[in-house]
């Protein structure tokens, strides 16, 4: 058994996870001694500028110099520090590199997308059980990128797209009005666009072999804590949970609609997500009415979407075992 330390720096969140992981004749299986995030906006405006902001930076080192503490506490044997979206747009990535190498002491890696992709889908199918029908779909959705894994026990095709729930709403929504919600021009715009991106995506990932479709990270966590009814997050409910589409069609309008103060006051919704989670419930909407609709022409039903606590995050603990 490894005691390992896995770290996913996104562009808008950076998480932690330290866990005892084993290996087995049935797989790989993590014991979870911490699980942590921190919303820091790290790609703040790279979209714009390309280029991190100094003010996010200094916010995710401060994050950096926390997990470096609770890694040498629990006394973690391995440690892997994963960069996306964000690190690999900014043209000034090496100030922000060196100074996670100097707090971790281990080579920070910002990875490409398709290996981003890959960590996702090894991390969402670990825990799905023996109910997910092949091949599956794995939809991560970031801040900066959205990562499209198609496979069933290893990874057939997979695409990163620059599209993210930071990302489109620094792109769309950024004059929208916080005490309303998104206009329905502004979402036309988006909708385009983000289908535009999907255009591109399913000439790489073949939409119509998809059986069961399974989303992760923040946005469709967040999605499906809205869907269910939840008062606070509780992720033995979130991880696994099976939504009809009605469920998530009702989720997505929620946080479209309503004025970012009352996302802000859900008990589940993270702090620092509640103004970029209408983008990201945009994209995932498009993504399984596209996904649904590919199905149905070929004569097949998708008719409820797979929920996994599981991403790239365990993917990173996991490639560490």
């Amino acid at each position: 058994m490894n005691r390992v330390a896995g770290i996913d720096c996104g562009t808008n969140s950076i998480r932690l996870l330290v866990a005892d992981v084993e290996r087995d004749e049935n797989g790989v299986r993590l014991t979870d001694l911490t699980r942590q995030m921190r919303i820091v906006r790290l790609g703040q405006g790279v979209d714009k500028t390309g280029r991190f902001d100094p003010a996010a930076i200094d916010r995710t080192i401060d994050a950096v110099v926390e997990y470096e503490r609770m890694i040498s506490r629990l006394g973690a044997s391995k440690v892997r520090f994963v960069a996306t979206s964000a690190s690999r747009d900014a043209s000034n990535r090496d100030e922000f590199i060196d100074a996670v190498r100097s707090i971790l002491g281990i080579e920070p890696e910002v990875v490409e997308g398709t290996l981003e992709a890959a960590l996702s889908f090894s991390g969402a199918v670990s825990d799905l059980g023996a109910g997910a029908e092949s091949p599956m779909l794995v939809v991560d959705i970031g801040g900066g990128s959205t990562e499209l894994v198609l496979g069933d026990t290893e990874v057939r095709q997979a695409i990163s797209v620059d599209m993210g729930a930071v990302r489109v709403t620094e792109k769309f929504f950024a004059d929208c009005d916080p005490e309303a919600g998104i206009p329905l021009a502004h979402q036309e715009r988006a909708i385009e666009w983000i289908d535009e991106q999907l255009d591109g995506a399913q000439k790489v990932v073949d939409l119509e072999r998809v059986k069961t479709l399974v989303g992760v990270a923040g946005t469709v966590t967040t999605l499906t804590a809205q869907a269910l009814g939840l008062a606070t997050y509780q992720p033995e409910l979130i991880h696994g949970a099976s939504l009809s589409l009605d469920q998530i069609d009702q989720a997505v309008r929620f946080m479209v609609d309503q004025p970012t103060k009352v996302k802000a006051a859900l008990g589940f919704m993270p702090e620092g997500r509640e103004d970029v989670i209408a983008a990201g419930a945009l994209i995932w909407s498009r993504i399984v009415k596209r996904v649904v609709a590919r199905a149905t022409e070929q004569g097949s039903v998708i008719d409820h979407v797979v929920t996994s606590e599981h991403d790239i995050l365990d993917g990173i603990a996991i490639s560490l075992a």
